[in-house]
């Protein structure tokens, strides 16, 4: 039986360069927040929802949703984020449901990977066999956040007050990766692998 295991943290932890490692090491990782941006256009029963939720203009005359726009609507008022939520996790899950069931009958390892930012806020950890949480002071996450999507900093903080609190992850986690950039990532994550055979 493979292990499925949840790696997660809050925006600007790192999830992705961790998960990159795990890659590398050959383990196959979901990545659920780009599955979840492919299948807003893929995914026509979803595309759909949205539109009926939020309305057309969210969506570009070439069929590629407005992330700018969406992302003002949904980030701005809580409810409508609720709604959209609740209608793009269950996509998400079939969508990974399938990713797992497609696992090669020849893959070398025990476990895979589901890369997720809100992990715990879309209860997806509780299909999880474990949790691996990626940790980094929030300072430092507002600017690696700021630099990479140049955006305002009050725009990432919205963003940060949808998501869990660091500590509640961090303890509701069984493995944490610091990535402060004073501990070595490659290291830990090696050892969150151990962790888990």
């Amino acid at each position: 039986m493979i292990l499925q295991i949840g790696l997660t943290g809050g925006i600007g932890s790192g999830k992705t360069t961790v998960a990159k490692i795990f890659e590398h090491a050959g383990y196959r990782v979901y990545y659920a927040d780009t599955r979840a941006k492919a299948l807003y256009v893929e995914d026509m029963d979803l595309k759909a929802e949205i539109i009926a939720l939020v309305g057309s203009e969210v969506y570009q005359a070439d069929g590629q949703l407005n992330r700018k726009r969406f992302g003002q609507l949904i980030f701005n008022d809580k409810a409508l984020l609720q709604s959209v939520n609740a209608i793009v996790h269950p996509a998400v899950a079939r969508d990974y449901e399938r990713w797992v069931a497609a696992t090669p009958g020849n893959y070398p390892h025990k476990l895979v990977l589901k890369e997720a930012a809100i992990l715990f806020e879309s209860g997806s950890y509780k299909s999880a066999d474990g949790v691996i949480c990626i940790y980094a002071p929030k300072s430092l996450r507002l600017k690696r956040v700021q630099a990479r999507d140049n955006v305002e900093r009050k725009a990432v903080v919205a963003r940060m007050r949808n998501q869990w609190a660091d500590n509640r992850k961090v303890l509701a986690s069984d493995f944490v990766i610091y990535n402060d950039g004073e501990h070595p990532l490659i290291p830990q994550a090696m050892q969150a692998i151990e962790h888990f055979k």
